[in-house]
């Protein structure tokens, strides 16, 4: 094989994500908080599992609306299942708007939506978190989070690129195929934008 060849490369996702999120930070000049990086990077780490973004379905891996995840936060059985709903409306509208913004311009809703959801679901966590435990170790990462959600989908867009899970493709359309159907053509598109996908986890593909 030539050295010049692709090489699949093994890492750590955690440390992979966590040195993507500060570069990106760095170059745009976005000062974050220690815990609000943290954050973000087991955010990027766990959704790198297909089942933590996806929901399982009788008739397989699915997609749930934001506003179903709304609905969750506003029906929720007690105060613990309604700050779980709103921290995973707030991630996912994170993820989805900073790492396939291209997608959803082709759908009927856009960014700005997602933005609008993520952050309002961030500043009420805040808030609750703030109230009921007074720990600002505890409440201030979503604070961070949600004042400066437009600045990290631009963060978030930045990994994308570097970590070739951008838009440009529809990488998340062949994602969505692959994971219901392990369609061969939809694993060929992916190989081809750089990502070898797996049930469990996920290998990148360095160049």
């Amino acid at each position: 094989m030539s050295t010049n060849a692709s090489i699949v490369t093994n890492v750590n996702i955690h440390d992979y994500f966590h040195a993507q999120i500060e570069s990106s930070l760095s170059h745009q000049h976005v000062p974050l908080g220690v815990s609000a990086v943290d954050y973000l990077t087991r955010l990027l780490a766990d959704f790198s599992n297909p089942h933590q973004l996806f929901q399982q379905t009788p008739e397989g891996l699915d997609f749930k609306p934001l506003a179903l995840h709304y609905a969750d936060a506003v029906h929720a059985d007690g105060p613990r299942q309604r700050n779980l709903a709103l921290k995973r409306l707030g991630d996912i509208a994170l993820f989805i708007s900073g790492m396939f913004a291209g997608s959803l311009a082709r759908k009927v809703v856009d960014v700005d939506y997602y933005a609008a959801m993520g952050s309002a679901a961030y500043r009420d966590l805040h808030g609750i978190l703030s109230t009921h435990f007074g720990d600002p170790a505890i409440s201030s990462p979503f604070a961070e989070l949600a004042g400066k959600f437009l600045v990290l989908v631009d963060v978030f867009a930045e990994v994308a690129e570097a970590s070739h899970l951008g838009s440009r493709h529809d990488v998340l359309r062949n994602y969505e195929i692959w994971l219901r159907t392990d369609s061969p053509r939809a694993l060929r598109k992916l190989q081809c934008q750089g990502i070898v996908p797996a049930r469990a986890n996920v290998s990148l593909v360095r160049h």
